[in-house]
């Protein structure tokens, strides 16, 4: 095949491999839809960024004002049930509107409307927005191909931000496993640890959360044969396990639930984290997490048990690990490296093992 064919193909293979479909919608439409649970706008399988009364209300002071709106992007998921690519936060804003949810507030360009819920507006607005196609509506259909699905959620924007890895699987690779993954991201310790406090907090808006329990399930997998691409491994174990069954994913489960535990019964405050003179940066670092709940992971019930006995030795042990620049180089700098994630693996084994005999 000479190269213009070959490039012929490509177009071709691309064209045929997203199948799109363009609606017009009134918001009555989109609030309908929400409200049927035909469009899925669960917080967990989306953004986790939450639009304020400001927002919400500028965007319908938009329509009102019949300045055009960005569209929407759907995934068909199955006939008439479609969950949200991009767009989610318009989305809830629209049906809450519709259904009494809020007052319009900060109002700029359209004062009159100032205080006003959807039922208090004139009937000729309220029918405007009800009938009226002010959004548009692209849906990707469910006979699209996984990848090219997964190259449209790279590409589009929400809210003026990419979506981020995290975000895009969670649409992905909907099912048990990705379940779990929100379940187990919701651990106490974990979020401390990761300062997350409420919604509000940077690492839960970003999902920072869900992302190190699906770091942990990669690596006690692949830690000795890592691929050197943090974002390629988590996404080919989603891939992989997207089917798994409920014994499966209860297995996960209790792995990073008896990792985690462990981590806090030994290190409690200073997991994750590495010293700073006579005491610890008070910042998790990803590359400490993997060194801890993965060695924790290959120790015996005995083994850990024994390091939590003696947690004030691990704790020591740990801070002189850190006067080997090559440990340290491994948990702070290129953390990718193959080489570097199995150095810090081993090295913490080795130490929680030695203090465990």
């Amino acid at each position: 095949m000479n190269r213009e064919a070959e490039i012929t193909k490509r177009f071709e293979d691309a064209q045929n491999a997203l199948v799109l479909q363009a609606s017009d919608l009134s918001l009555e439409t989109i609030a309908a839809m929400v409200e049927a649970e035909s469009i899925d706008i669960r917080p967990q399988f989306q953004r986790r960024e939450r639009w304020d009364i400001a927002r919400q209300s500028a965007l319908i002071e938009s329509f009102l004002l019949n300045i055009p709106v960005p569209p929407v992007y759907l995934a068909e998921d199955d006939f008439g049930k479609y969950s949200v690519i991009d767009g989610k936060q318009r989305i809830t804003a629209i049906a809450n509107y519709m259904r009494n949810g809020y007052q319009l507030n900060f109002i700029d360009r359209f004062p009159e409307v100032q205080g006003a819920y959807f039922s208090d507006l004139p009937k000729r607005l309220q029918n405007a927005l009800t009938v009226r196609p002010y959004i548009r509506a692209i849906t990707i259909l469910r006979q699209s191909g996984r990848q090219t699905k997964y190259e449209v959620f790279h590409r589009l924007n929400s809210g003026g931000q990419p979506l981020n890895a995290q975000e895009i699987r969670n649409v992905i690779y909907r099912g048990l496993l990705n379940d779990a993954l929100i379940e187990l991201s919701k651990n106490s310790f974990l979020r401390k640890q990761l300062k997350i406090k409420d919604d509000r907090s940077p690492a839960y808006q970003a999902m920072t959360d869900v992302e190190f329990v699906l770091r942990y399930l990669t690596l006690t997998e692949e830690w000795q044969n890592f691929s050197s691409d943090y974002r390629k491994s988590m996404d080919n174990f989603m891939e992989r396990h997207e089917d798994a069954s409920s014994r499966e994913v209860a297995e996960y489960k209790l792995s990073f639930q008896r990792s985690i535990g462990y981590c806090e019964s030994i290190w409690g405050e200073f997991a994750f984290k590495r010293p700073d003179k006579n005491s610890w940066r008070d910042q998790a670092l990803a590359g400490m997490y993997d060194a801890q709940m993965v060695a924790i992971g290959l120790l015996t019930d005995k083994q850990a048990e024994a390091a939590v006995r003696r947690r004030t030795s691990v704790i020591d042990g740990t801070r002189d690990l850190f006067n080997d620049d090559e440990f340290e180089t491994a948990v702070r700098v290129a953390t990718n490296t193959p080489s570097r994630v199995r150095l810090r693996v081993e090295r913490m084994y080795d130490l929680l093992r030695t203090v465990g005999r």
